[in-house]
């Protein structure tokens, strides 16, 4: 009784429930007890955003301080500081939204009603009919980490360990995941393991615009700490936006200093819940099996946090995450489904491929009729490969799944022809002759991503404050990963992923690398001297400022009497300088103010049409939008050409237009 009441005391302290704890005579066990105080901490206090979304009326300050996790006084603090008065205000404009996110690290993207909504379908599919229809379905689960941090040691014991024992003898790893058996407070759950390169599984498939994975499972050894590939680990699984776990591996061995690990991914903002964090991390040997099950029931605690439901009574779609060819059963892949449930028989199409489901499989190599959420099957019965991160969905006939693949197949070859052409792709000289499709309506805001590979850790606070010097005011550098060692076809794969630009200093990319990279159009630049990276920078940066117009003047004239001309007035006019050339621009210039700009449209010496009147001769001139001319006006010609501008030129240029605007 006294257990019970400590647990009752523990719920009303915590204000939380966990499912089933509510029944009489049930008892809080550890798991649930954890699960509530990891729901209380992150209920009682604001999580910082990583990516927000701003609608075009902006956001209200109270919702921006609770997205930020700060007080709405630091954000009138700020505005002070900048010399804005925001008296009265509750509501910022999205410019200012982005002005502020940008000193705390978040990225700002334009909400825009109907790309919302169509990725939200493409995420999730809720049909109004779903809503009513939601189960529960298992995780999918990825483990990524550095090389020889014990990645496949650790997959190796879940898979000898947890798999069924019925299925132990026949397990094959072909289809490329499969599915585990979890006791989590008394009750067996299944969760999903892909057993495909964590890189892969995150940076080829979010290419694609595809969310796989739920939870992500970064292995870190204990004796070796944070290493290049840890980082890229925690990259893509941040970019993926799917919650982390931490698995701190090799506790039994001489030297391992978990502490040390765990200040370590502290400093890169993994802050341990043992310290107040949100970040679960679990200490682990994989080679003797210790904590395995520890580890196994935090991810199932994190998956139930999440809530991951599903409709399977609906057709199927999914992702494909792996596939390939046999001689006996050709074209074959395996997917997992999101939504619905696939059953033998079944119309597929995906990407340029499609056919009829012959046969499927499940990870123990056995014939099954169907599969449901989340579950992964190799299918049988394709005409073709896919493509891994390809979408695949049930249509009503082969006809209309033929159509489909067709129409998609000639959509990607338009896609490598314009890629071939230098055209959609992010390189420097594309960045310097394209503006951004995502510019701000007169602010001109852009956001260049780099990948930095250095060959040294000290390299990269030189290159970064060399590179924050640099004016910032219209074109932010943001850095989707710093790290030691040379380019990989992991950092192809995030550049790919997130239109990022590879920096390498003192670094090399091999062969197989630079193919990757060439094949995917990304671009690797590599530097010796640390000024030629920072000149490539800034001109990558210049490049995404839209150009201006300058006026470059030709001639002046006065006018000295008006005439009529048809339907119109044409003004007599003596150049005093310069020269007049029909279809330059002209400006209308009275008592020192400007009445009109427009084009020279009709130009006349002595009754005929010339092209072009030099300086101390009388000529007429016309235009066709204006015939208001004056004895006395003054004309000046000029020719209009776009002018590239450098980052303090817009920098000067974003500081008049605040101004300007009253702020």
């Amino acid at each position: 009784m006294a257990a019970q009441d400590d647990a009752d005391e523990d719920a009303s302290e915590l204000n939380v429930s966990i499912p089933g704890s509510g029944r009489k005579g049930r008892k809080w066990s550890k798991a649930s007890r954890k699960a509530a105080r990891l729901q209380a901490a992150r209920d009682a206090a604001p999580v910082k955003a990583e990516i927000l979304e701003v609608e075009e009326e902006g956001m209200s300050i109270e919702d921006l301080a609770y997205n930020l996790a700060i007080g709405e006084g630091d954000i009138l603090g700020y505005l002070y500081s900048k010399g804005i008065r925001p008296d009265g205000v509750q509501t910022l404009d999205r410019e200012m939204v982005r002005m502020i996110c940008r000193d705390y690290d978040v990225e700002v993207l334009d909400a825009d009603s109907v790309q919302v909504e169509e990725m939200a379908k493409k995420k999730e599919i809720f049909d109004e009919e779903d809503l009513d229809k939601l189960e529960d379905r298992p995780p999918v689960i990825t483990i990524m980490g550095h090389v020889d941090h014990g990645k496949t040691t650790l997959l190796d014991y879940i898979r000898k360990s947890k798999v069924a024992a019925s299925e132990a003898g026949g397990i094959t790893q072909g289809i490329g995941a499969y599915k585990v058996s979890v006791p989590v407070d008394g009750k067996v759950q299944s969760c999903v393991f892909l057993d495909t390169p964590g890189h892969e599984a995150f940076g080829a498939m979010r290419a694609r615009g595809a969310r796989v994975t739920d939870i992500a499972i970064v292995v870190v050894a204990a004796d070796d700490g944070i290493r290049p590939q840890t980082n890229e680990a925690i990259a893509h699984a941040k970019a993926a936006g799917v919650p982390i776990v931490i698995a701190i591996n090799k506790i039994d061995k001489d030297g391992a200093s978990p502490e040390r690990v765990m200040q370590e991914l502290s400093s890169i903002g993994l802050m341990p819940e043992d310290w107040g964090g949100d970040v679960p991390m679990v200490q682990i040997s994989a080679l003797k099996g210790e904590n395995i099950d520890d580890l196994l029931e935090t991810v199932m605690l994190v998956a139930e946090l999440q809530e991951l439901k599903a409709n399977p009574h609906r057709n199927a779609k999914g992702i494909v995450i792996e596939a390939g060819l046999d001689k006996a059963k050709g074209p074959f892949a395996t997917f997992i489904v999101q939504k619905g449930t696939l059953k033998r028989g079944d119309v597929v199409v995906c990407g340029e491929a499609f056919g009829k489901v012959r046969a499927l499989f499940d990870h123990s190599g056995e014939r099954v009729d169907e599969a449901g959420p989340s579950i992964p099957v190799q299918v049988i019965g394709l005409n073709n490969v896919p493509i891994a991160g390809d979408e695949f969905e049930i249509v009503s006939s082969l006809d209309v799944a033929r159509e489909m693949a067709e129409a998609r197949a000639v959509s990607l070859r338009d896609e490598r022809i314009s890629a071939k052409a230098g055209d959609g792709k992010v390189t420097l000289s594309s960045l310097a002759s394209a503006v951004s499709a995502k510019k701000m309506s007169g602010l001109d805001l852009h956001q260049l991503n780099i990948i930095l590979k250095v060959d040294v850790q000290g390299s990269i606070e030189a290159v970064r404050q060399a590179l924050q010097v640099l004016p910032q005011e219209n074109v932010t550098l943001k850095f989707l990963l710093q790290a030691t060692g040379d380019v990989s076809n992991s950092d192809v794969d995030l550049a790919s992923a997130s239109e990022a630009i590879i920096f390498g200093f003192n670094v090399k990319a091999s062969g197989s690398v630079k193919k990757a990279a060439e094949n995917k159009g990304v671009e690797i630049r590599l530097y010796r001297v640390i000024y030629e990276l920072i000149d490539d920078v800034r001109n990558a940066m210049e490049g995404l400022l839209e150009s201006v117009e300058e006026q470059i003047p030709i001639g002046s004239a006065e006018v000295r009497a008006t005439f009529s001309s048809g339907s119109g007035r044409v003004a007599g006019c003596m150049v005093n300088e310069g020269k007049f050339v029909k279809d330059c621009g002209i400006k209308v210039i009275r008592k020192g103010k400007t009445v009109h700009v427009g084009v020279l449209d009709s130009l006349k010496r002595v009754k005929e049409n010339v092209k072009e009147v030099g300086a101390g001769l009388e000529c007429g001139i016309g235009m066709d939008d204006y015939d208001d001319w004056i004895e006395g006006d003054t004309i000046e010609a000029f020719n209009a050409v776009q002018k590239r501008r450098t980052l303090e030129e817009a920098s000067a240029s974003m500081s008049a237009a605040i101004e300007e605007a009253g702020v």
